[in-house]
């Protein structure tokens, strides 16, 4: 497929509420669209899951904008793509920056799958038509409002309840969720919020039967999550500390996780989370599906990833509604039950909807 234009969106979205975790609280999201044209004039499309600032990761939107417009953008515009495949050697003289390679790649993924004339699952290699989805949560002022979330989350059938912690709000937390609700499938994401001179407090969890503690320590390390791993009994998950298949084999070599949580952002696109499923669904490490507050967009590419075999835990692709007053796609993305059917339409299979994107967009470049 040649590429023969290709169009930077800046994206600024207000989120129904407030999200809050160990970072910070972010309403209002920033982020970028990349869309591709072919010469047959059908269009892929991607995100880039940054924010405003670099909190996540190193990564941030404006970074980001520059990364994609100086140097990526430029090696695929006017170019024939063989394969999406392609572009992680096309990209690698580049370090980093993940995130903005995954926002191109992704669009090229979708633009391969449309001119195939199927769905982006299949094209990546997916064998599942339904997916399960639970929902994270982000630290709430009181014990009375996360609990009202709580319930309302199960009531709709979500698989799985993540909750955010960071110190302070962690074990008497956890302990008050669990008399009120004892037997729902419950995980903590930490964001890196402790470090082993918590260990008593990570050690408290473990009376909690959670599935996992997500990215307790700090972002990128390995060698104390491995001494964590063998001091508690709550299964480790990966987040932060993942960015590469390489990171990925060190980890379990280490026994540093029991978990990983794949992002596609984070680990710079579509081609080498297939790389890092492949390696750990040999390894028997169960992966899932995380989520970055992403649009409707990023949002397909998740369910998209997420159809592949070893992706057996509940993902945070949750419906768009709880996030958006209105998403950029249609239809929007939507649980039924704590369930996400896999689209099987071309492409991400679903429409842009190009009104939403106009209304939100605050910067837009063409290059051709």
């Amino acid at each position: 497929m040649k590429i023969k234009e290709v169009i930077m969106y800046k994206m600024k979205m207000r989120m129904k509420n407030p999200f809050t975790t160990s970072f910070g609280t972010e309403q209002d999201r920033e982020f970028l669209l990349v869309e591709v044209r072919s010469e047959d004039g059908l269009s892929g499309w991607g995100e880039g899951v940054t924010s405003e600032r670099p909190l996540y990761s190193e990564e941030f939107t404006l970074q980001s904008w520059y990364m994609l417009e100086e140097f990526l953008i430029p090696l695929v515009v006017g170019q024939k793509i063989d394969h999406p495949d392609n572009l992680q050697e096309l990209f690698k003289p580049y370090k980093r920056n993940h995130m903005a390679k995954s926002a191109l790649e992704g669009a090229v993924w979708d633009l391969y799958a449309k001119q195939n004339g199927e769905s982006l699952a299949k094209s990546l290699g997916g064998t599942k038509s339904r997916i399960e989805v639970g929902i994270s949560l982000g630290i709430e002022n009181s014990y009375e409002k996360l609990m009202e979330s709580i319930q309302a989350k199960v009531d709709e059938g979500y698989k799985r309840i993540k909750l955010k912690i960071k110190p302070g709000k962690d074990v008497e937390m956890i302990r008050e969720v669990r008399k009120h609700f004892p037997d729902i499938p419950l995980m903590v994401d930490a964001n890196s919020a402790y470090t082993l001179d918590d260990i008593d407090v990570l050690k408290a969890l473990d009376e909690f039967d959670l599935m996992m503690i997500e990215q307790p320590l700090m972002a990128g390390d390995l060698i104390d999550h491995a001494k964590l791993q063998k001091q508690i009994s709550t299964p480790v998950c990966l987040d932060e500390s993942i960015h590469s298949h390489e990171d990925a084999r060190q980890a379990i070599e280490l026994g540093s996780c029991k978990i990983i949580n794949l992002k596609i952002g984070r680990v710079g696109g579509l081609t080498e989370s297939k790389r890092i499923h492949n390696l750990c669904e040999q390894a028997g490490i169960p992966l899932w599906c995380g989520g970055m507050l992403e649009s409707g967009i990023g949002r397909a590419h998740n369910i998209a990833i997420a159809s592949l075999a070893n992706f057996t835990l509940p993902g945070d692709t949750a419906s768009s509604s709880r996030y958006w007053n209105k998403d950029i796609i249609q239809p929007e993305v939507i649980a039924e039950n704590g369930i996400l059917t896999v689209n099987d339409h071309p492409g991400i299979g679903y429409g842009v909807d190009r009104n939403e994107v106009a209304k939100h967009t605050v910067k837009k470049k063409i290059f051709d």
